[in-house]
């Protein structure tokens, strides 16, 4: 499909903790961010009004034609050191799948992207040793795409908000001249995706099976609450301040996520020197101020505004007083990724059997 100059942008992210939603004033940039929305992930009316509201005509398909960044649960987004000179090989990529991912590829959509700048892996210069494997599996994506049409979204382009939130990253710090190191973390309900980025690209990739409900224990134990269930609601429920009970909550992912960072700093002699947590669900913001300090070093502040303007990204008045949130930081990088060219992505496709 083909947009006219005239056409606003729709653009939508998807995780377990809610529904980001932006309008701009065109598809592709310059552009203007006018209107920032967001709604729970199960609130189906609410989820409806806001794409009345932010539609300024009616689609003649009735659809909100949109580019989406969506979390899947059985995300793929790790990196792999190849062996050039098995590049070649047909069922190489497929076995580093299997083997080092424990991810069956047969059952999976994935790309290949070079680690530093996200373009596509060459196979045949086999020069390019850092790779990063990107996908999904490919029922998850007849899933996500029926899930969408059946709440309005026709999604022009899928894309895993993951590695929108890390190109747009390394690109941030590569305009800020930032040569330090980032922990990223996204923190699911069963697993945390930790990610090490830095102005050169993604460096390390790693889940640990340590997200909110390996905390919900330890909150029922502290408070003397009678089950699980009761520490589950209180947890997720704002109406309590865990703060002080924070590092007894994330003691066991602190652990983890120690291990990755001393090993990344053994291999490189780089020091990790600040965190971003981009995925939290809104009540619980406080634990970014609690990993940070447990780890020593200060959370990353965003300047979004100055990194958008950059790239001819113009926030409304309106827009700007949300944005300012880093929850928004993927979304805006479906918008930047927008601007460059797309070109074909490198899949890793399953060996044909006799």
């Amino acid at each position: 499909m083909f947009f006219s100059p005239k056409t606003k942008g729709y653009f939508v992210e998807l995780s377990d903790y809610g529904c980001l939603f932006a309008r701009t004033s065109a598809m592709g940039g310059p552009l203007v961010v006018e209107e920032l929305e967001e709604c729970p992930v199960d609130d189906a009316a609410m989820f409806a009004e806001v794409l009345q509201r932010l539609q300024t005509a009616k689609s003649p398909s009735g659809y909100m034609h949109s580019v989406c960044g969506l979390y899947p649960a059985k995300r793929l987004v790790r990196r792999a050191s190849l062996d050039p000179k098995r590049l070649k090989e047909p069922t190489y990529l497929n076995e580093v799948v299997n083997q080092q991912f424990r991810v069956e590829p047969e059952k999976y959509t994935i790309s290949v992207l070079n680690s530093v700048d996200g373009t596509d892996l060459d196979l045949t210069k086999g020069a390019q040793k850092e790779a990063l494997f990107c996908g999904l599996p490919a029922e998850d994506i007849v899933n996500i795409q029926e899930s969408l049409l059946g709440n309005g979204i026709y999604p022009e382009r899928l894309e895993l908000a993951t590695v929108s939130v890390l190109g747009s990253l390394v690109d941030y710090l590569e305009f800020k001249n930032s040569k330090t190191p980032t922990l990223v973390l996204e923190i699911g309900g069963d697993t945390t995706h930790s990610y090490i980025v830095t102005s050169s690209g993604v460096e390390a990739a790693r889940p640990i099976a340590q997200g909110l409900e390996s905390m919900i224990p330890v909150v029922q134990k502290e408070l003397s609450l009678k089950d699980e269930e009761s520490a589950r609601k209180l947890f997720y429920s704002n109406t309590f301040d865990f703060t002080g009970m924070g590092p007894l909550l994330v003691k066991k992912l602190l652990k983890e996520l120690q291990s990755s960072i001393g090993f990344y700093e053994v291999q490189t002699g780089q020091s990790v020197g600040q965190v971003l947590c981009t995925m939290i669900p809104p009540k619980l913001t406080w634990l970014d101020g609690t990993i940070a300090p447990a780890l020593g070093v200060p959370s990353l502040k965003l300047d979004a505004t100055s990194w958008l303007q950059m790239r001819k990204i113009t926030l409304s008045d309106k827009a700007a007083e949300k944005g300012a949130d880093p929850r928004w930081f993927g979304l805006f990088g479906l918008m930047a990724s927008y601007q460059h060219a797309e070109a074909e992505t490198n899949a890793v496709v399953p060996e044909k059997k006799d």
